[in-house]
């Protein structure tokens, strides 16, 4: 190191050294003339390299039996060598150059399957691995980092879970995917509030709990940095079970839907959502049962059976119109709008999430599958006889009985009371004029409350746009509040309202003999206000024959 040539040395600091363990020390310092020296000398490196030339990924020749070193350069700005931080770089010397790291490294010789095989806190993750396959992955070329649970991890979940994974190839390949990073992260770089990519194509969340880390919001890293000739260990005291690999209990578990789940538990239901059947399950938030759940009798059980489809489905691929079965016997309906999508009357409140064999969808309501035509429902609600009444009188009963998507806004026989009588005769004696008004009252297409956004224009049968809106809710139409929203029938979806809505024609301050301004005086005032026109010599004689025109 005095003398002539040129190397670059990895120089372990003072605290280094100090935090070695007591037998690794013992033995360096025992047997100065063949460990310490060859420990020296894997350190070392017979050229001068900067750190502009410590490439990701790259492996050093050391002067150690040629052994490798390995570098790792981050994104960060973080270098790595063999997992030791370089603290100092690039302290040139005669004869080369120093770096400062924060570990004495050694030598790596066995990839990570063989350190799997070696270590006795991973019996269970070896016989998985075996199982799995995928110990050609871990023992072959590349650059991986293994999230290792240890014998501890595994006995910390209920052994039906782990029996039920180890004996399911396809949910223990997941299981094991979602512990393999795609790249080699030694623990200098694995920084709080990143996301990794695993093998299995799923992300685990990086996060930070005083000095330790935390994966998925869990201080569960016990060992870090053991080093394999194709990439590096983490010894994990808690399994990462992705998704793909849970029951739909289990999905449930983790999410806001609890109450709806327990619902469906004690209706006997519960098969359905442990199994292997391929189901989606419509999970009502919690918050649906602030006031408390439903009596479980048989219509609730009919009405669950309605919450769970057929297929297990994702919602990124459902589409407007789309039909789905349940296993209640039921086709619902999906409607898509701009920012929403909804199943029925109730829309999607959070991502979903895939299991093994299930879907969750975690819905913002307990869904109503329709229970007839909107005319059926509204004949079968005493609230409504004066409006079953009038549309008799007008000729939509056959409208509103056949195949189709609207949107009534159904005034209840206090909306018909509430008019003055004279007026209430003069409409109800006019099938015209009344066919008319009913029209405005039905929108040519479904509106559930989830989706309306701030303002929804929807066109009548009538031929004017009725204005719908929704603040903290309830939903407004023309301003006028909604008493009760999405009453689902086959053909459409009911609001009840408790005022007759007005066509624009209809209303005095929208006739146009009512105007304040005739067309002539707002013409009048645009010619005044346009000087530069009325100076125009190629303009003003048009002014002139426009206003002549207009007043004859």
């Amino acid at each position: 190191m005095e003398g002539p040539g040129s190397f670059t040395i990895f120089a372990p600091s003072n605290e280094a050294w100090a935090s070695l363990p007591a037998e690794v020390l013992d033995s360096l310092v025992s047997n100065v003339n063949i460990e310490l020296l060859n420990a020296l000398r894997y350190h070392m490196v017979d050229r001068r390299v900067l750190t502009d030339e410590l490439k990701h990924g790259m492996a050093l020749t050391s002067m150690y039996q040629n052994s490798n070193i390995q570098i790792h350069h981050y994104p960060n700005g973080i270098i790595t060598v063999n997992c030791a931080r370089l603290l100092k770089a690039d302290h040139h010397a005669t004869n080369g150059v120093v770096h400062l790291i924060d570990k004495v490294i050694s030598t790596i010789t066995n990839n990570i399957q063989q350190i799997i095989e070696i270590e006795d806190t991973f019996e269970t993750l070896r016989a998985a691995v075996a199982a799995s396959g995928l110990n050609t992955v871990l023992e072959g070329d590349g650059q991986f980092t293994l999230l290792a649970p240890t014998n501890e991890a595994f006995e910390k979940i209920p052994a039906e879970t782990l029996n039920r994974i180890l004996g399911d190839p396809e949910a223990l390949r997941d299981l094991l995917n979602n512990h393999i990073l795609k790249s080699a992260m030694c623990a200098e770089a694995i920084i709080a509030g990143v996301s990794m990519e695993t093998l299995g194509g799923t992300t685990l969340e990086v996060g930070c709990s005083g000095d330790m880390l935390t994966i998925n919001g869990k201080a569960i890293i016990s060992n870090k940095d053991i080093l394999a000739t194709n990439g590096v260990i983490h010894f994990i005291d808690e399994l990462l079970i992705p998704d793909s690999a849970k029951t739909l209990f289990e999905l449930a578990a983790e999410s806001d839907v609890s109450t709806a789940v327990d619902l469906f538990r004690q209706a006997g239901l519960g098969t359905h959502l442990s199994g292997n059947e391929r189901v989606t399950l419509l999970a009502p938030l919690n918050s649906v049962f602030k006031d408390g759940t439903p009596r479980l009798d048989a219509q609730t059980r009919s009405l669950l059976l309605n919450h769970i489809v057929k297929d297990q489905v994702a919602s990124k691929y459902l589409y407007h119109g789309q039909t789905l079965d349940t296993l209640g016997g039921k086709k619902l309906r999906v409607f898509v709008y701009r920012n929403s999508l909804c199943i029925e009357n109730s829309c999607i409140a959070a991502h979903d999430k895939r299991g093994r064999y299930g879907s969750l969808f975690t819905m913002d309501r307990m869904l109503t599958p329709p229970m007839g035509t909107v005319m059926d429902i509204l004949k079968g609600d005493s609230r409504f006889s004066m409006l079953v009444a009038a549309i008799q009188s007008a000729g939509l009963t056959e409208t509103l009985n056949r195949e189709g998507v609207y949107t009534v806004f159904a005034p209840t026989n206090e909306a018909f009371q509430a008019m003055p009588p004279e007026e209430l005769n003069k409409l109800l004696g006019n099938a015209k004029e009344l066919a008319n008004i009913l029209k405005y009252h039905v929108g040519d297409e479904i509106l559930v409350s989830g989706g309306i956004g701030a303002l929804v224009r929807l066109k009548s049968l009538q031929g004017d746009k009725l204005e719908v809106s929704s603040k903290n809710n309830v939903v407004n139409v023309n301003k006028e509040p909604v008493a009760e929203a999405d009453i689902m029938a086959t053909n459409g979806v009911v609001h009840v309202i408790t005022t007759i809505l007005q066509p624009p024609a209809n209303r005095p301050q929208e006739r146009g003999d009512e105007l304040a301004d005739s067309a002539l005086e707002i013409f009048k005032q645009a010619s005044a206000f346009s000087r530069a026109s009325q100076r125009s010599v190629r303009l003003a004689p048009v002014y002139q024959r426009l206003l002549e025109r207009m007043k004859h």
